[in-house]
């Protein structure tokens, strides 16, 4: 038998959950309601009040053109959806590579305790470890009562964009910690020692030589950390409590509120295409695709 067949399942797999959804998408983002090409829906995403001021335009002709106004709420969500990835992605990094560092020590030995300690949360459903914030978070919860028995007022915690910074830095660290931590583990150690009889203090060890042997791993993490931090629309529900938008929560919100999956699908469209361009740029970083996974 040959080999290929034993892919044939996963093939399959790929054609129907991948492929398939992506064509769809395509066809619903260049088309209208009656199923006719136009590039409508891409206007609207430059343009949020782009249908409302045709059918003004429409109704009313050159005189409309006084009630009109260019809405940026789409744009806007996008350049804020972005910026708080952005935010995230360099935040894991800070925390993550010191933790993938200490774990990787062989001289430490509370580094396996640390492997464990941030693989037990994954056990836990993503849902549930954002909700259990809330319990943190709200003005009635865990901090705000500490902060009031030690005679302080309560402070905001919940329901801004520190907490849905919060929550997704909590979410999405791990993704960051383990590809960095599996390449520094099968790093060969002789380097470091040669370095060190090179006349390297532990500093100039770690930005000459450890670090530029690690970004395979930085370039996996923050792969793995930016997409799911662009396109999150969970966290923003809980934390944000509807007082910031991502734009995950406008795609939600084109297809399942207003059932407009035109628009919809151009926005997922282009967020597809903002995601490949990234991939792109990170991937020059590692040519090979030598960045380490999830351990």
């Amino acid at each position: 038998m040959h080999r290929s067949l034993f892919a044939s399942p996963y093939a399959l797999w790929m054609m129907i959950f991948t492929i398939v959804p992506v064509i769809l998408i395509a066809y619903y983002a260049f088309t209208d309601s009656s199923g006719a090409f136009t590039l409508d829906n891409f206007r609207s995403f430059w343009d949020s009040n782009y249908e409302s001021n045709k059918i003004i335009l429409d109704a009313m002709g050159e005189a409309g053109q006084a009630y009109i106004s260019r809405g940026t709420v789409n744009v806007d969500t996008l350049v804020y959806s972005l910026w708080m990835a952005f935010q995230c992605t360099l935040i894991c990094l800070l925390l993550g590579y010191p933790a993938a560092l200490i774990m990787a020590d062989r001289e430490i030995k509370l580094g396996p305790t640390l492997v464990v300690l941030f693989i037990i949360p994954m056990w836990m459903n993503f849902l549930l470890r954002t909700i259990a914030w809330m319990s943190l978070l709200e003005d009635n919860g865990l901090i705000n009562t500490v902060l009031r028995a030690l005679g302080f007022n309560g402070v905001q915690l919940m329901y801004n964009s520190g907490a849905v910074l919060l929550g997704m830095v909590y979410n999405f660290l791990p993704f960051m910690v383990f590809p960095i931590y599996t390449l520094l583990s099968k790093m060969d150690y002789r380097l470091t020692e040669a370095a060190a009889d090179l006349g390297c203090n532990n500093w100039q060890t770690l930005w000459k030589v450890t670090m530029p042997l690690s970004i395979p791993g930085i370039v996996s993490g923050i792969t793995m950390v930016f997409m799911p931090s662009v396109t999150t629309f969970f966290i923003p529900r809980v934390l944000g409590g509807g007082n910031t938008m991502m734009f995950g929560d406008l795609i939600e919100a084109k297809f399942l509120t207003e059932g407009n999956w035109n628009v919809g699908s151009a926005l997922s469209l282009i967020m597809m295409v903002l995601i490949l361009i990234s991939l792109s740029i990170l991937r020059k970083a590692d040519p090979n695709g030598e960045g380490g996974g999830i351990a």
